[in-house]
C-alpha cells in the first residue's frame, strides 16, 4: 500500500529510497487533501506511531522534498525527543543528509536540481523562503494560461489578483509589497503567487 502511494507521487527513481525510509521507521503516512498553510507535517504523540502527511496535490518533485522534510523531523524526534528546535541545526543536518541520495538528474530536472542544491546547503523551515527553488517548483505546475508569478512582474506594473488590481512594489525576501489601486492599501503578496498581468 505505501509503495503504491509513493509510486503515484514521487519521481520513479526515488520510490525505493522513500519506501526504505518508511520500512526503517514504520510511521503512519497520509497523502493528505490540499492545505493552504502547509505542504506537509509531522506529528508525534505518546503511545501512538508517529504520523507524516504530505499534500496529495504536490508535483512529484515538491512531494519528494516535502516527504524528506517531514522524515527529517521524525529522525530528530527519535534521536532527541523534544529537546531540539523544530527547524534548528539538528533538523537541517538530517534533512540535508536525507536529500543527498536523491539530488541528481534521475530524480529532478536540472531547473529544480540547481536551486535545490543551493537550498540544501542551509535548508529553511519552508521551501517558500528560498525563492529560486519555489519558482522552479511553481514552474513545473505552471498553468496553461497567461498567468505569471508576482516576482516576474516589473516594479510599478499593474496585475490582477482575486479580482483586485495591484501595483507591484519592492521585493522583501519572499514577499512583494503591493498597493491595491482602488483603496491604496499596501499588501504583502507571496513572490511566487500566480497573477494576471494587465
Amino acid at each position: 500500500m505505501m509503495r503504491k502511494i509513493l509510486e503515484g507521487h514521487v519521481p520513479a527513481a526515488s520510490v525505493s529510497y522513500c519506501y526504505g525510509l518508511w520500512e526503517r521507521y514504520q510511521f503512519d503516512f497520509v497523502a493528505s487533501k490540499p492545505r493552504r498553510t502547509r505542504l506537509g507535517d509531522f506529528r508525534a504523540q505518546t503511545g501512538y506511531r508517529e504520523r507524516i502527511t504530505v499534500n496529495v496535490n504536490l508535483n512529484p518533485y515538491n512531494f519528494l522534498i516535502t516527504y524528506l522534510h517531514e522524515v527529517a523531523h521524525l529522525e530528530v524526534y527519535r534521536k532527541y525527543k523534544r529537546r531540539q528546535p523544530p527547524h534548528g541545526k539538528a533538523w537541517k543536518n538530517h534533512f540535508s543528509g536525507l536529500l543527498i541520495p536523491v539530488m541528481n538528474e534521475n530524480n529532478f530536472p536540472l531547473s529544480v536540481l540547481t536551486p535545490l542544491l543551493k537550498y540544501a546547503q542551509n535548508p529553511t523551515a519552508s521551501t517558500g523562503t528560498h525563492l529560486p527553488l519555489m519558482q522552479a517548483l511553481k514552474n513545473i505546475d505552471a498553468p496553461q494560461t497567461d498567468l505569471v508569478m508576482v516576482s516576474q512582474v516589473s516594479e510599478g506594473q499593474l496585475f490582477r489578483l482575486n479580482q483586485k488590481v495591484f501595483v507591484r512594489g519592492t521585493l522583501r525576501r519572499t514577499r512583494v509589497v503591493c498597493v491595491e489601486e482602488a483603496s491604496q492599501k499596501k499588501y504583502l503578496v507571496a513572490a511566487h503567487a500566480w497573477v494576471e498581468k494587465i
